[in-house]
């Protein structure tokens, strides 16, 4: 017979799904508020949006320990980057430092799957999309978590980004207006809630354009 042996994991998938989609003047990110472990609910109302900076938030599912880690960690270098610069880093510059930092604990990773997003310095909408060792690419659209498997053809479908290959390069910001964006999001949020037990309870939705940030919530099924 052979020998069982419970094997612990210093990791734990919390579950939810997040979405960022760039326009030619505002982004908008959003992700449910639901975490679970398991077949068990342990809060209905955990935001999983961090603001990095003023004109940068993150979204992030997978290991919550592990992406509290990760916001601590990003807080405390953008205060060293403020103190040293004198100004707030740019959405492209905490993009790259998101990125250095997910690799450099490759080999213990964090396991969180992030989307950033923000405003460049041309007041352009951005998005960044990663894994959890920090490849990262610029995109127009993205979603990550355990509805993105669910989310992502169905923004495949309605915003197409052009192809990375065409030269000269494309602008991947969405064609959409602003409000037309975020009833977008909230019907893709409507869309998953239906089939991942993981995504549910309450959607939160941040908005950031020219005039700063701003925060919808729109009610998802609880069961």
């Amino acid at each position: 017979m052979t020998k069982q042996q419970a094997n612990w994991s210093p990791y734990d998938n919390n579950g939810g799904s997040c979405v960022a989609v760039a326009g030619a003047d505002y982004c908008v990110v959003a992700a449910d508020t639901r975490m679970s472990s398991g077949y068990n609910i342990l809060t209905r109302d955990y935001s999983k949006i961090c603001k990095l900076a003023d004109k940068c938030v993150m979204a992030s599912s997978g290991f919550q320990a592990d992406v509290k880690a990760l916001q601590k960690l990003l807080a405390a270098r953008h205060l060293i980057y403020q103190h040293q610069h004198n100004k707030q880093m740019s959405c492209p510059a905490m993009a790259q430092l998101l990125s250095n930092t997910l690799y450099y604990k490759r080999f213990f990773p964090y396991y969180s799957f992030n989307v950033l997003g923000g405003l460049d310095s041309e007041g352009k909408g951005c998005v960044f999309t990663y894994d959890a060792v920090g490849s990262y690419e610029k995109v127009g659209y993205s979603s990550q978590g355990s509805g993105s498997t669910l989310i992502m053809p169905f923004l495949d479908n309605q915003l197409k980004s052009p192809s990375p290959l065409l030269l000269p390069a494309l602008d991947a910001v969405t064609p959409l207006s602003e409000s037309e964006a975020v009833d977008l999001v909230k019907t893709v949020f409507a869309s998953a809630t239906e089939r991942d037990i993981y995504t549910g309870d309450k959607l939160e939705i941040v908005i950031l354009n020219a005039e700063g940030i701003r925060r919808e919530y729109m009610e998802l099924r609880k069961d």
